[in-house]
């Protein structure tokens, strides 16, 4: 079969080479968004005078049929015909004859591609900012139901001082309210048409890239026509968007993972999202936060590879921008599985309350409330943290905890304590004292609660 440019060629293409370089089997992913960009095209070139109007309804008519079968699976895409644009374009000529062959005037494959690319990332950061949303709102149920519920916080994944649970969960919905605004603020640059650069000149053809760009919803036109074809910064940003909501992603999996182990046991994940062992009947994995938190690098790689292609490449289109493609679109696929299972999988989280309690009481958390005890009674912080840390090894030496020492034995170590010492020490006490603001007081965080209820509503 003739190639629809092999004009100037006296050879067909070499099998390998066909293989090697075609891109349908991942490009026709972006069907819907190439006919899309057809439909505007051909739309602008009948009213600007550069096909007759007839054809251009013509046209018209043909892409819709095109989209219909493809939409019912009646179409099988060729690897002869290279990628997804020229595929469709043989469909058409071969649905209503010769006319299907005047689609592609006054555009090249370079802005085409370019502009499906856009409309397909338009459609999929709206899709994420909406999966977020869930997740949040996920977050904010079990955040609710566990504003008094204490845990021990960690530095260094060492206990350092108690906190609410919620507090602690409410952090991860502050990322994903940065990640939904990075997606937001990168609509800027992807609702941006490329299309009517042409190859890298412009046209000779007096089109109209504004009235394609309003009939597809964009903001704007590329001042530039070679930016246009060769810019794929937009992916890049996507890609780095996506990298950094992974990493979060990643971080939360990790605490749940450690979480549900027999060692915390403070959450148990539903039998839902958990596996079992081939070999061990009593085994329940946590797979999905553990699948999450692996197909970090899978995207991670998908951002350096895009940005090692994009290094060396001249102005304007190179055949190394159709490795864009793969990497972003196995990217929409991972970010779209995770948030998916993401949000079920916090709603039907259960939280086991009394175990975190435990966690609390048998540490030395509290520490720091007993030195700020002695600095409000006038000793300076630096000799009061001293005091403390003299107490803590008594205690440890003695296998007690701070809960467990007698007012003789504090007095040991300064005549200031008085049996008010143990009230401090309270676990409730201990997190109530931290009023500054967004702090894990339980004041504190009913405040930090609303405001994010708010954050959604307004975003809504």
């Amino acid at each position: 079969m003739a190639k629809l440019w092999g004009g100037r060629f006296t050879k067909e293409t070499n099998k390998l080479v066909e293989r090697y370089t075609a891109s349908i089997s991942f490009d026709q992913q972006l069907a819907e968004e190439d006919i899309e960009g057809s439909l505007a095209h051909v739309q602008m070139l009948g009213e600007c005078g550069v096909i007759a109007a007839e054809e251009a309804e013509q046209i018209k008519e043909g892409l819709l049929k095109i989209k219909e079968k493809i939409q019912t699976g009646e179409v099988q895409f060729s690897v002869e015909h290279e990628d997804i644009h020229m595929n469709i374009e043989k469909l058409l000529i071969d649905e209503i004859g010769p006319v299907g062959g005047k689609l592609h005037t006054g555009r090249s494959r370079n802005d085409q591609v370019a502009t499906d690319m856009h409309l397909y990332l338009r459609k999929k950061i709206n899709r994420f900012v909406q999966l977020l949303e869930e997740v949040q709102q996920a977050i904010i149920k079990q955040a609710e139901a566990h504003v008094k519920t204490i845990l021990p916080g960690y530095t260094h994944l060492q206990r350092a001082q108690p906190v609410s649970f919620a507090h602690h969960l409410l952090a991860y919905f502050w990322m994903f309210e940065r990640d939904k605004e990075r997606f937001k603020d990168s609509l800027k640059r992807v609702n941006i048409s490329p299309l009517g650069a042409g190859a890298l000149a412009g046209t000779t053809f007096p089109i109209n890239r504004r009235r394609t760009a309003e009939l597809l919803g964009f903001d704007g036109v590329y001042p530039n026509s070679l930016d246009a074809v060769s810019d794929r910064d937009f992916i890049l940003e996507f890609l780095s968007t996506a990298s950094i909501l992974m990493m979060h992603i990643s971080r939360l999996s990790e605490e749940l993972v450690i979480w549900s182990s027999q060692e915390f046991q403070f959450i148990e994940l539903d039998d839902a999202f958990c596996t079992g062992s081939s070999i061990m009947p009593q085994k329940k994995n946590p797979d999905v936060p553990e699948l999450l938190r692996a197909k970090t690098g899978r995207v991670y790689g998908h951002l350096i590879g895009l940005l090692t292609v994009l290094k060396g490449l001249p102005l304007a289109y190179n055949k190394d921008m159709q490795e864009d493609k793969e990497g972003m679109l196995d990217t929409v696929a991972t970010l779209e599985g995770a948030l998916q299972l993401l949000a079920p999988m916090l709603d039907t989280m259960q939280v086991n309350t009394e175990k975190m309690r435990q966690a609390v009481q048998e540490d030395y958390a509290n520490a720091t409330d007993i030195a700020d005890y002695l600095v409000n009674k006038g000793v300076p912080f630096r000799e009061a943290h001293a005091i403390i840390g003299q107490v803590i090894l008594y205690a440890i030496q003695h296998k007690k905890f701070l809960l467990d020492l007698s007012l003789d034995e504090y007095r040991q170590f300064s005549p200031l304590f008085e049996a008010d010492i143990y009230d401090i020490l309270q676990p409730e006490h201990v997190v109530s004292a931290r009023k500054s603001e967004g702090g894990t007081a339980f004041n504190e965080v009913k405040k930090q609660l609303e405001l994010a209820k708010t954050v959604l509503e307004e975003k809504a």
